[in-house]
């Protein structure tokens, strides 16, 4: 059985939860998991799960995100799904997160981005994940930033803390790209008091992470 967890997203300037992230989990000897790859979500099941998510999300934020891998995003039933999953929402917003995962290497820059495009034509606005780190460098996603209206930053992706001058660095140099793509910039993975001051510090309004709220499981209709 699958279920999403959820996580609010919120502007700290104004102290308003501005969305939520979507996590699905899997349930395996009564715990809740962390599927290995997204892409062995059986897409009916994914869709169902989202549908009823979101459905009781709808009345109260005007956006969720969720991941999908390359490999989903090509699935055929899984933009067509998608969009009809849109449709039904409206106005509650879809925001895809774009994650890698192996065997999504097959899968060409511009391959996505022409199904992305088709997502950000229908409504929904696409976010880069993990910016950064692994494949996200600036070259490896520049292609994508004319459709992209959300880069996210992962602290739990470094071995440095925020307080880091050099990692303080890094997320500046995001938070202008950002900025200079007309974009929202979201820094996840904030943990506590000290990382939440440093974000101050650093005029970061979107936030994300333990700090302002643990990922639980949002009660659906069955």
């Amino acid at each position: 059985m699958y279920r999403y967890f959820i996580q609010p997203q919120l502007n700290k300037f104004n102290n308003s939860i501005i969305g939520y992230e979507l996590l699905i989990r899997e349930l395996i000897d009564d715990r809740w998991k962390l599927p290995q790859y997204f892409s062995d979500i059986p897409t009916d099941i994914m869709v169902d799960t989202l549908l009823k998510t979101t459905a009781s999300l709808a009345l109260k934020v005007g956006a969720v995100s969720f991941n999908l891998n390359r490999t989903q995003i090509m699935n055929e039933a899984v933009d067509d799904a998608l969009m009809r999953c849109q449709d039904r929402l409206r106005p509650l917003k879809l925001i895809i997160e774009v994650t890698e995962e192996p065997g999504d290497e097959k899968i060409s820059n511009q391959e996505l981005l022409g199904m992305l495009s088709r997502f950000w034509e229908h409504g929904m606005d696409i976010s880069l994940d993990d910016v950064g780190t692994g494949e996200n460098s600036y070259e490896h996603i520049k292609d994508f930033l004319p459709i992209t209206a959300e880069l996210k930053f992962a602290l739990q992706n470094f071995d440095e803390h925020i307080q880091d001058r050099s990692l303080q660095r890094r997320i500046r140099r995001w938070q202008k790209i950002a900025h200079d793509n007309r974009q929202r910039f979201i820094i996840e993975g904030i943990e506590d008091r000290t990382d939440d001051q440093v974000a101050d510090q650093l005029e970061i309004k979107y936030r994300q992470g333990y700090y302002y709220g643990k990922p639980h499981l949002l009660k659906i209709e069955k």
